[in-house]
């Protein structure tokens, strides 16, 4: 496969998107995609909408287009691409709301890009859109080393980058000023000002680089500005120039709040605060108290400033506390996925293995309900389905749902009990078998699985989501000279249906 597929549609419509029209972009992009025969074109004409979707922060589209790209990105195989999809998934997850689903996606992207070698544009551009979100879920140090292997490939390609991923270093002095390290937030923009002045001048007699570039460095001479620094970059002019996204938006309004600071019109500054919007995704979700607290220091107002720094502090405090409990919560779905893989380790061959949860599949049930019979060992069945689950494959995107279902899996294997088997029947259903239990202890049984999928913490996965769990359970009669069903069922689904008209008609009572 090639890493840097291009065909001169591709190059056009990408152009659009460096000259800051996305909008434009996301039709050349639909175009390619209605009338081409070619799969990769196909698969990164859909890439690059989804780039331009993002960057014009369409989120009632991104369900749809991550869903489309993915599934043109898995037909084609192609491991750039796929890294480079798992990195624009990884933000879109985040505005979503599931920071464990953002940070899957971000280790996906990582692993598949750090097994190509070869230097192209693709690749480039793909460890740039993965320092970005990094960054912008406050990875720092991974946010640098993805930038750093972007310029690295950016230069082999000969792709005459100047200064990119100018975000990651503002993010990372941003954060390093949120935690009380101001000084450390000095050098660091310190630093990369300073290197922009070795840049060729454009004919502005700006910094010569990306336009969409110079809002960042604008920033970053304000922000030192407003800490009381003199800067070798002229902030307002920085500011001014770039395009008219979303995000310049935002880095121009919270420029001038420091401009402002710097000035000594701090009045005017929190009035600026007042009508700030989304400051939380662009600069960090502390900057805006930071600032305020800048504003009552320059007044000599310390216990002010003292209140709206505790503020900054909170709330850096509360994202560390996130990342904690999704570190407890990995480490827990870990050992449940090394349960599942112990527990299907015997099974051989594939074809009784479902490939999304790990759990054995339809057909391995219908064969081992056989095995149970034919070594007449009764016990009992049950179907377990969600409520809901559809709806978050129409709202979230089948990633969202596929995640449900291996959590699912995860739990459900976790609380059965050792002899127990658990199989995916298909969708959202699935199967238990529990081997010499009579049918008067299932009702214990649902509680304990309820329960423990009650326990998972479903809104880190898919916000306001919270599935309600629908169980039936039928007698395993031993048959000793089986007769087949009518309609050519196996013994297990006949179980199967009695199962699920248990469980229906417990739903009316």
């Amino acid at each position: 496969m090639s890493t840097d597929a291009t065909t001169e549609r591709l190059r056009r419509a990408r152009q659009l998107m460096v000259d800051g029209d996305p909008a434009k972009a996301i039709d050349a992009a639909d175009e390619i995609i209605a009338d081409t025969s070619d799969a990769e074109e196909r698969v990164w004409a859909l890439l690059l909408r989804l780039t331009a979707v993002v960057a014009l922060e369409r989120t009632t589209e991104y369900t749809s287009t991550v869903d489309r790209a993915y599934a043109a990105v898995r037909r084609h195989g192609d491991t750039v691409a796929s890294g480079f999809f798992h990195a624009l998934a990884a933000y879109t997850s985040h505005a979503d709301g599931s920071i464990e689903r953002c940070v899957t996606h971000l280790v996906r992207s990582t692993r598949a890009l750090s097994s190509v070698d070869i230097a192209s544009r693709s690749t480039a551009v793909a460890w740039h859109n993965l320092a970005v979100v990094y960054s912008y879920i406050g990875f720092h140090e991974h946010a640098a080393q993805a930038a750093a292997r972007a310029r690295e490939l950016a230069a082999e390609a000969e792709l005459n980058w100047q200064l990119p991923t100018l975000e990651v270093p503002v993010r990372q002095g941003l954060s390093l000023d949120h935690r009380g390290d101001t000084d450390g937030c000095v050098r660091v923009l310190r630093t990369l000002l300073t290197n922009a002045t070795y840049i060729p001048q454009g004919p502005d007699g700006l910094p010569g680089i990306a336009p969409m570039d110079l809002p960042w460095l604008g920033f970053a001479a304000a922000r030192l500005n407003a800490l009381g620094h003199e800067t070798p970059i002229e902030a307002r002019r920085c500011l001014a120039a770039g395009y008219n996204d979303a995000w310049s938006a935002d880095l121009r309004h919270y420029g001038r709040v420091c401009l402002n600071i710097a000035a000594g019109e701090t009045d005017k500054a929190r009035q600026r605060l007042t009508r700030a919007t989304s400051t939380a995704a662009v600069l960090g979700a502390a900057e805006a108290a930071r600032l305020k607290a800048l504003s009552y220091v320059n007044d000599g107002d310390y216990q002010a400033a003292w209140r709206a720094d505790r503020e900054a502090f909170a709330i850096h405090a509360r994202i560390d506390d996130q990342l904690r409990r999704l570190f407890v919560d990995g480490v827990a779905t870990r050992l449940d996925h090394e349960d599942l893989r112990r527990t299907v380790a015997s099974y051989g061959d594939r074809a009784l293995t479902d490939p999304l949860t790990g759990l054995p599949n339809r057909r391995h049930l219908q064969e081992y309900v056989d095995d149970q019979n034919a070594s007449g060992q009764a016990g009992v069945l049950g179907v377990l389905d969600l409520d809901g689950f559809r709806q978050v494959n129409t709202t979230h995107g089948r990633l969202s749902g596929d995640t449900i279902l291996q959590r699912t899996a995860g739990a459900l294997m976790r609380v059965m009990r050792r002899g127990d088997f658990v199989a995916r029947y298909g969708a959202d259903e699935f199967a238990l078998v529990l081997q010499g239990t009579p049918i008067d202890q299932t009702g214990d049984i649902s509680r304990r699985i309820t329960n423990a999928l009650d326990d998972e913490d479903w809104e880190s996965l898919v916000p306001g989501y919270q599935p309600r769990v629908n169980i039936g359970w039928t007698t395993l009669d031993i048959q000793r000279n089986p007769e087949r069903d009518p309609q050519n069922l196996s013994i297990a689904d006949v179980a199967v249906t009695k199962a699920k008209r248990a469980r229906q008609s417990s739903q009316l009572t």
